[in-house]
């Protein structure tokens, strides 16, 4: 049964339903007459047989074609079916589909490179490369190649055991310079701390006239006892030019302060040639005097006092000459 078979006989049960008694299609070639008083009124079924001739003789009209009935029962069934309604489009959909084709145009856009980059799907030229390089290969070498390839030699020697030998030694005396250094300085720390315990320090006069011996002597009663600062004095510190300043005024030889000053008030002299009270320049801005032993005195550095220790570094000799 088609869709439309189905509603003309949907339409024609309703429409039986609400006549009660509405009289039911007639096939084609039946009696009207008949028909018609069979399902409207049950007496006629029992007329006389008279009334049942005359209504035989009567001429037969052709029955109404159901359809029409039909179709007017579907017509009004027809105005109590609901049509679809077509939805309005809204923000979101109209997004996703404006989404849906810009993300198909750049994947096209993406894949036609790369479809005409490995060749829109042909893989011959590999095979023919392989093939191409199936074939034996040479390698020519020019003949003056191996002149540029002449190994080349710098003038670095490997030191030698004795070279060896020498600088650790040298290392070993310089460990040990520094240990007696700080010795020293301990020592003198310990003197010091005893001095400020026993009362004020008195400063002991120059024995003899200027001499370097006599320098030495004089600068050693400040060591361990004067601590190292930016003064010229026992009374206060010693800074490495203060120390020296002091120490050859003592003698009434005027030392300006700074190293550089100092320096260039002596004459530079050879390390042969140096003796005890000669003044060490370090080019680093120290100041110290020497004891003509391979030793020096000076005030060192902050939290150290003046302390006699063995030389260090490098540096030159100057004399003051009276």
């Amino acid at each position: 049964m088609t869709r439309r078979e189905r509603r003309e006989a949907e339409a024609r049960a309703a429409a039986g339903a609400s006549a009660g008694s509405a009289p039911e299609a007639v096939a084609p070639g039946t009696d009207l007459v008949l028909a018609a008083s069979s399902a409207t009124e049950p007496a006629i079924a029992r007329a006389p047989e008279s009334v049942k001739a005359l209504e035989l003789a009567l001429p037969r009209e052709a029955a109404p074609a159901p359809v029409a009935t039909t179709s007017a029962a579907a017509a009004k069934r027809g105005s109590g079916i609901r049509m679809p309604r077509l939805k309005k489009p809204t923000k979101k959909g109209a997004v996703s589909a404006v989404v849906m084709t810009f993300a198909a145009a750049l994947i096209a856009t993406m894949a036609l490179p790369a479809y005409a980059f490995g060749g829109g799907g042909n893989f011959d030229n590999g095979v023919a490369t392989d093939t191409a390089l199936s074939g034996a290969q040479t390698l020519e070498v020019p003949a003056n190649a191996s002149a540029a390839l002449a190994v080349s030699r710098d003038n670095y020697k490997a030191p030698t055991t004795e070279e060896l030998a020498a600088a650790r030694e040298a290392a070993a005396a310089a460990v040990a310079a520094t240990e007696a250094a700080n010795r020293a300085a301990e020592a003198a720390a310990a003197k010091g701390a005893t001095a400020s315990t026993s009362g004020a320090f008195t400063v002991n006069p120059p024995q003899g006239s200027y001499s370097g011996a006599a320098i030495v002597a004089f600068a050693e009663q400040f060591v361990g006892v004067v601590p190292y600062g930016s003064g010229a004095s026992p009374d206060t510190s010693f800074g490495c030019d203060g120390l020296t300043q002091y120490v050859f005024g003592a003698f009434g030889i005027y030392l300006p302060r700074t190293v550089s000053n100092q320096a260039a008030m002596g004459i530079p002299i050879s390390p042969a040639d140096a003796q005890a009270g000669d003044l060490m320049i370090y080019p680093i801005g120290h100041v110290g005097i020497y004891d003509g032993n391979g030793g020096m005195i000076d005030s060192p550095d902050w939290g150290r006092y003046v302390e006699h220790r063995p030389v260090w570094g490098s540096y030159y000799f100057v004399r003051i000459v009276a």
